[in-house]
Formats: C-alpha cells, sequence, structure tokens
C-alpha cells in the first residue's frame, strides 16, 4: 500500500499532548498515523464568508495534514445541523431530539460533495483511504462518481441504532446505500453490527453471507466489529509525567481524607449525567453514613453550545447540582463538585489516579474510553472501582467492572456504595483482569486489525482483489465493493 489517508470531520494535530480524553477521536488517530507517513484530512473548524474549496497544507511531525474551510451555511446545515441535530440523536435513540429539516439534508450532502472534490485530487494510485464517523457517510459514493478506486474503508464511532429507529429517518435507505460505496464498514460492538446487518436483510431485502458480508443491489460489502481501545504506553507515560503527579498530589490534598467518586465526559444528553445526578443523590439518601466521607466531582466539557438540546441539558444539571448540594452541604464539605471545563490529558490522568471509584455511566455510547483511561491510571497496589453502564461499547469487554443500569438510580447508588466499601483484595482482582483487557486490546490492535481487513481480497469466489487503478479512471458500471 501506499499513504494511509485519514479522513474526518475535524483535523487536529495528531501527537498533540494536550488533547483531551472525551471522545478519544483525535487521540486514536494520532496514534493509527504515527506508523504511517500518511495524510489527515478533513474541516479545519474556520468558516468563511464564502466557500473556496482551497486547500492548505502543513506537516506535523510525520504526518501531512489537510484542510479545508467551510462557510457559515454549510456550518449550520452540515454540522450543527444534519450531523448533530438529526443523525447523532438518532443514532443514540433519542428520536424525541431529532430534527428532520430539508436544509440540513441538503447541507450534508454538499459538503460530503466539497470533501470528495478536494480530497480526490490528492489520492495517489496505492493511497488506502480510512473515512471516520458519521459526518462522512455518503463520502465514498462522492469519491467513487470521481473515479477514485482506491480501498476505502469507514468506522463509526457512535453506535449504530435499530432497524426500527433508524426508519424513523427520512430517506434513511438512500443513506444506507451510499454506504455500500466502501470496501468495509466498521463498528465498535458486535451490537452495532448485527444492528446493520439486520436492517439490510429486514428492511432493504439484502443478504448476510457465512463471513458476515452484507450483499445488496449486485454488491457485496465487507463488515466488521472493531473495538477501538487507548494507546496504553502513551497514557502510561501521561500518567507518569510531572503535570500528572502535581495533579494527583493535589486531588488528594483537597479530599482530606474524603473518598472521591469521579466522572469525567463531554456534556452531552447520551452521557446519562442528569440521571447520574439524581443516582448519587439516591445514594446520599440510602447511606446517611457516608455524609461528609464521600464527594462526587463531575468535569463535564462543554460542547456544542449553539444546539438547543445542549442548552437545555446544562440549565438541567446546574438545577439538579444546586439542589443537591443545597440539600446535603455543610459549612465544610460539598458533596458534589461539577466542573464546566476542559482538562489535558496528563491533568487528568492524575484525577483518574486519586478516584476511589470511576463513574461512567452513558446512556448510550459508542466505546467510551475514559472507562479504559481511568483503568490505565490506577494504582496496581490500590485501585479504585469501575462502574460501568451497560449501555457503553466498553461493557462488551469489561465485564470485571461493576456493570449497571444506568436508567435506574437505585441500580447505580448501589453500586457507588458497594465500589466505596469493596475490599481491597476484590479491587485489586477486578482491576488487573480490566487491565489486561486494556492493554491486550489496546488501539494498535483496532488500527491494525481494520486495515488488515481493508487489505484483505475481496469476499465471494475466491477472487483476489483487484489492485488499484490509476486515478482518474472512471468506475465500471456495476462495481462491487469488496
Amino acid at each position: 500500500m501506499g499513504r494511509l489517508i485519514v479522513v474526518s470531520n475535524r483535523v487536529q494535530a495528531p501527537g498533540d499532548a494536550g488533547v483531551g480524553s472525551a471522545g478519544g477521536l483525535a487521540m486514536a488517530l494520532a496514534a493509527a498515523l504515527r506508523e504511517h507517513s500518511g495524510l489527515w484530512f478533513g474541516w479545519s473548524g474556520q468558516t468563511s464568508e464564502a466557500f473556496t474549496g482551497k486547500v492548505t497544507t502543513r506537516r506535523v511531525g510525520a504526518v501531512n495534514v489537510a484542510t479545508i474551510d467551510l462557510d457559515e451555511q454549510d456550518r449550520q446545515e452540515y454540522y450543527n445541523g444534519y450531523a448533530n441535530k438529526t443523525l447523532w440523536p438518532l443514532f443514540h435513540h433519542r428520536t424525541d431530539l431529532a430534527s428532520y429539516e430539508r436544509s440540513f439534508d441538503a447541507g450534508y450532502a454538499r459538503v460530503n460533495e466539497r470533501f470528495a472534490a478536494a480530497l480526490a485530487p490528492l489520492v495517489a494510485r496505492d493511497d488506502m483511504i480510512w473515512v471516520h464517523d458519521y459526518h462522512l457517510i455518503p463520502l465514498a459514493r462522492e469519491l467513487r462518481k470521481r473515479g477514485v478506486r482506491n480501498r476505502i474503508g469507514f468506522f463509526l464511532h457512535i453506535p449504530w441504532p435499530s432497524r426500527r429507529v433508524l426508519t424513523s429517518l427520512p430517506r434513511h435507505q438512500e443513506l444506507v446505500e451510499a454506504l455500500l460505496d466502501y470496501d468495509l464498514i466498521g463498528f465498535q460492538t458486535v451490537d452495532s453490527r448485527e444492528a446493520f446487518q439486520g436492517y439490510v436483510t429486514d428492511t432493504l431485502g439484502g443478504a448476510v453471507s457465512a463471513a458476515g458480508d452484507v450483499e445488496l443491489l449486485g454488491r457485496r460489502t465487507r463488515i466488521g466489529a472493531f473495538p477501538i481501545g487507548i494507546d496504553v504506553e502513551d497514557f502510561r507515560q501521561a500518567a507518569a509525567s510531572a503535570t500528572a503527579q502535581t495533579v494527583h498530589k493535589r486531588m488528594r490534598r483537597s479530599m482530606t481524607g474524603r473518598k472521591m467518586i469521579l466522572g469525567v465526559d463531554r456534556l452531552d444528553y447520551s452521557k446519562g449525567l442528569e440521571e447520574r445526578f439524581l443516582a448519587y443523590e439516591q445514594f446520599l439518601a440510602d447511606n446517611a453514613d457516608q455524609i461528609e466521607n464521600v464527594f462526587f466531582l463531575q468535569i463535564a466539557t462543554l460542547s456544542r453550545d449553539e444546539v438547543e438540546a445542549y442548552q437545555d441539558l446544562r440549565a438541567r444539571l446546574d438545577a439538579v447540582s444546586g439542589r443537591i448540594n443545597g440539600a446535603y452541604a455543610t459549612i465544610d464539605w460539598v458533596p458534589l463538585r461539577y466542573v464546566n471545563r476542559s482538562y489535558r490529558r496528563d491533568e487528568l490522568a492524575g484525577v483518574y489516579r486519586a478516584a476511589h471509584v470511576g463513574l461512567v455511566t452513558p446512556l448510550r455510547d459508542g466505546m467510551n474510553l475514559v472507562a479504559k483511561e481511568y483503568v490505565a491510571a490506577q494504582d496496581p497496589d490500590d485501585p479504585g472501582v469501575l462502574i460501568l453502564s451497560q449501555f457503553a461499547g466498553a461493557a462488551e469487554q469489561m465485564d470485571a467492572a461493576l456493570i449497571v443500569n444506568p436508567f435506574s438510580r437505585e441500580d447505580v447508588a448501589e453500586a457507588i456504595r458497594r465500589g466505596l466499601v469493596m475490599p481491597k483484595a476484590e479491587r485489586v482482582v477486578r482491576w488487573r483482569e480490566l487491565m489486561d483487557g486494556v492493554e491486550a486490546q489496546g488501539v494498535s490492535l483496532w488500527r491494525d486489525d481494520f486495515l488488515m481487513a481493508l487489505l484483505e481480497p475481496r469476499s465471494g469466489g475466491g477472487a483476489p482483489a483487484e489492485p488499484p487503478s490509476p486515478f482518474g479512471e472512471r468506475l465500471p458500471s456495476g462495481y462491487a465493493t469488496a
């Protein structure tokens, strides 16, 4: 293969130690690109008065970065609109929050066309293209229209919705059929993979081969589950840094002998923050002996402030946190510390290590790398306890955590109590099993498994993979994906 070309909605400089862990996409892609002399292409995050299509390139370490600016209409219709007001809530089973507007559809299609038009001239004969996330589902189709015959893979970082939820999306069939122009479609979990396969068979009348490939409209597309992990060695270095140690000592001093429960999330309704606050309130009501002996620190980085649903969520969290502190705080103890700012990864590593309980309770999540980072940051001789939602993708790999139903405040409250009083011997055993999994299923395995699958020969009849054709040659009619 030639270069690896990574395409994502936003481009952040790979290897930047200041990139936060919330979401995890930037650090995962940085780890993938470090071993390939590649290109990272996407939106700069900037808007211009009018769209020009100009590509700006720069060198960051061993990676070439190429970006384009969008115009304000693109940002509103494609990013704030279809991506964050339509697909994001729908894929997280929040149909009550999903907005369907024709201008959103038009903006989404237009920006994917603009991405393809800017990227296609940069693609060399042997390059392999790896497209990321729900913002760019139609990108392969647009690249194929422009004659790009290279191998193109797609990875979805968020959950794939159930068939009945997806069919509430206008033109859902068109969106799914666009995915068939990829050679490989990757999901975080087996559950998401099976949901996609079920949609193809039950709604589109397609078929699934014995190997799990999807067959539809005379084409066959490879499907796989590729659970993402963290760069364990990189995170260990961050956790061992002087900054992490300073933050850890600072947190220990601020605890004044109390135990700390920790949540670290982007402020989003999918993360279950309001339900988590209510569960903590239930814990305080049920465990009078823990009053003044424990506190909950929730770090919730603000995001998507222009979207009304996020504004409403922030207002509710402010109200609930105020009520809890008003009801339970004493003159020298605040039960809930609620912080709306971001922290560096090395700073977060120090906070993770100080926490006796890590509370990761999304209502629905593709993977959730915070759970894995919390485990990796722990003291092997005296580790904390991970409480994990059954609806996080990480739950498929981390069953040694205390698995909870995030919709049940009693379930979460009881898990908090259990985590705080868990004997050290049990904590060590659980942590060791979790850490073994985090080490074995790191970001390198995710990267290698996906890229190897993308390079595999075309399935069906034992036919070898067709070598990449020179750029510019149009696709023949009936082109079949691998």
